[in-house]
């Protein structure tokens, strides 16, 4: 289960000797939940090493062994050494320096995993734009990180021409440089240092425009160990079949790190075809992918499911954002296909998205019979306690709270925003304002999400965000934007939009000028009010309009 924090609360320091009290007395319910279900460390049997030192690594030792497959296109790990050194080269060549940061505007493919790859061997900074965002949101990116190069493909073109406008920025379309770049010599050693800025991952908040996370190298390859770690048959390589976009944290971690770090295979698949999943998952002997509840009920109501042999998926990984993983669904998937069927994990960009592992407990469907969501144990070396928000004290076991955590992939802060980092980061404990408790074991639920954020289909759609861009419409004198319950998307975003004197502005007319200024499935639904409720300190009334949205009236 993946979540984005929160930050909007006063910030509280809890005493130093109430947190270690209760973390030594965590560690000792961990120690002991861990035994006969969860290995007690972190480790790579590879050593410590880059992102591309790994590919480097496995192309010595399985040259021949499949690295990426995506689109009947197969990539073994020397050739992925070989293009990814090419590529980085010719990046040297047109005057990226390490610390410059490069912009990825791709979809999931082998152009985007090659392209970070290449960037983190020249010791640039990688940074991921969603390529399903209009003009404006790319530009925000691009100017707040600094990027000096745009890494696209043909289909975005126009978009990208638009974002650039009279920006400092370039556009690379990979496409029409690819034959130079395959001819370009390898840049093949590059910086060795995993603390340094290696990536910026873009996300929400709840106050303005997305902010850019730095994480290094050091992050990255111990979240990906970490994913890998205590899987049974796993020691060989995750072959993981990923079709969530790998230019979300959760994907890349799924999509590139977990499979390459740990000399396994990446399967891409573009998008979610139940179909294609199947056929993919027999033909590779996939033996991990993840997908919300609605994913592997689609599997399941397939009547071709009996024809495909599913026996290497040993660990499929549910994400429960809309329908919730239930005995009912699992023992459906069990009888259809022999495997155990789990929550994912508790995670978050600014952490790298993996900070806890339910293997281990699935045993009488213990995970699925108390509070949802089960999201299991801290993994090794992460530490996750439950403060009470009011004190910042640590709260009983079974007591709702702040969840916070600390451990080695975490961020080092936000980009050029020290007051969110120091919002967000004190003493080392990185303050979520997501809810959340731990049971007698240690294990961590988690038991809602901040009141302003909404999740459409599973994607964060950060309120704040949305009204910020709303209110660039010139006939938009303000927008309040709230959460109103879907029963197809979970929640959408509902737009309380007050115009200009005189405007002839319609909800419909905003609505359509929103699709050119957002992503999809951050569109609003839009009610055009007169005014909107305010409290004596000037501020909107937001509870008030979300309880008017549930109503569903005016």
């Amino acid at each position: 289960m993946t979540h984005t924090p929160r930050t909007a609360r006063t910030p509280t320091t809890p005493p130093a000797a109430d947190i270690e009290e209760c973390l030594a007395d965590l560690r000792e319910r961990w120690a002991r939940a861990r035994r006969g279900r969860q290995p007690a460390t972190v480790r790579h049997r590879a050593g410590e090493r880059t992102v591309p030192g790994y590919v480097r690594h496995w192309a010595r030792e399985r040259p021949d062994r499949a690295a990426i497959v995506t689109g009947g296109q197969s990539l073994g790990y020397r050739e992925l050494d070989d293009v990814t050194g090419r590529l980085a080269g010719w990046l040297a060549d047109r005057g990226v320096r390490p610390g410059d940061r490069v912009a990825v505007c791709l979809p999931t493919s082998v152009f985007f995993a090659v392209a970070f790859l290449a960037i983190l061997r020249l010791g640039a900074v990688h940074v991921p734009v969603n390529p399903m965002f209009r003009a404006a949101e790319i530009r925000h990116e691009l100017d707040d990180s600094g990027a000096r190069l745009v890494l696209s493909f043909e289909p975005l073109k126009d978009v990208l021409e638009e974002a650039l406008s009279g920006s400092e920025a370039r556009g690379v379309l990979l496409e029409d440089v690819w034959a130079d770049v395959l001819a370009h010599a390898p840049l093949t050693d590059g910086p060795v240092d995993l603390d340094a800025l290696a990536a910026l991952n873009y996300t929400g908040g709840t106050t303005g425009l997305p902010k850019g996370v730095e994480h290094t190298q050091r992050h990255m390859v111990y979240t990906a160990t970490a994913i890998q770690n205590g899987l049974p048959g796993a020691e060989d390589g995750i072959v993981s079949l990923c079709y969530l976009p790998v230019f979300w944290i959760a994907g890349e971690n799924l999509g590139i790190l977990a499979p390459l770090v740990s000399g396994g295979t990446s399967v891409l698949l573009p998008r979610w075809n139940p179909a294609e999943v199947l056929r993919l998952i027999e033909e590779h002997r996939v033996t991990t992918m993840a997908g919300t509840v609605e994913n592997y009920l689609e599997l399941l109501d397939r009547p071709d499911l009996a024809d495909h042999d599913l026996s290497s998926l040993t660990h499929p990984l549910a994400v429960s954002f809309v329908r919730r993983l239930t005995p009912d669904v699992r023992a459906r998937w069990r009888a259809a296909t022999g495997g155990v069927l789990r929550e994912a994990s508790y995670g978050m960009t600014e952490t790298h998205t993996s900070d806890t592992s339910t293997l281990g407990f699935q045993d009488g469907d213990r995970d699925l019979l108390g509070d949802p969501v089960f999201c299991g144990l801290p993994v090794p070396g992460t530490d996750i306690m439950v403060l009470d928000f009011g004190t910042g004290k640590p709260v009983p076991p079974g007591t709702p709270g702040e969840i916070v955590v600390r451990g080695p992939s975490v961020l080092t802060r936000y980009w050029r925003a020290p007051q969110a980092t120091a919002a967000a980061l004190r003493d080392g404990w990185l303050h979520t304002g997501d809810i959340g408790s731990l049971d007698e074991d240690g294990c961590l639920r988690y038991l809602g999400r901040n009141k302003d954020m909404i999740k459409v289909k599973g994607m964060s759609v950060f309120p704040t965000e949305v009204e910020t861009l709303l209110a660039r419409h010139p006939d938009v004198r303000a927008a309040a934007v709230v959460a109103v319950d879907d029963e197809h998307s979970g929640q959408l975003p509902y737009a309380y939009v007050t115009t200009a004197p005189g405007s002839a502005l319609t909800a419909d007319g905003l609505r359509e000028w929103a699709a050119g200024a957002m992503a999809a499935y951050k569109v609003p639904v839009v009610e055009i009010v007169p005014e909107l409720p305010m409290t004596p300190t000037g501020k909107i009334r937001k509870t008030d309009l979300a309880a008017r949205a549930a109503r569903g009236r005016p």
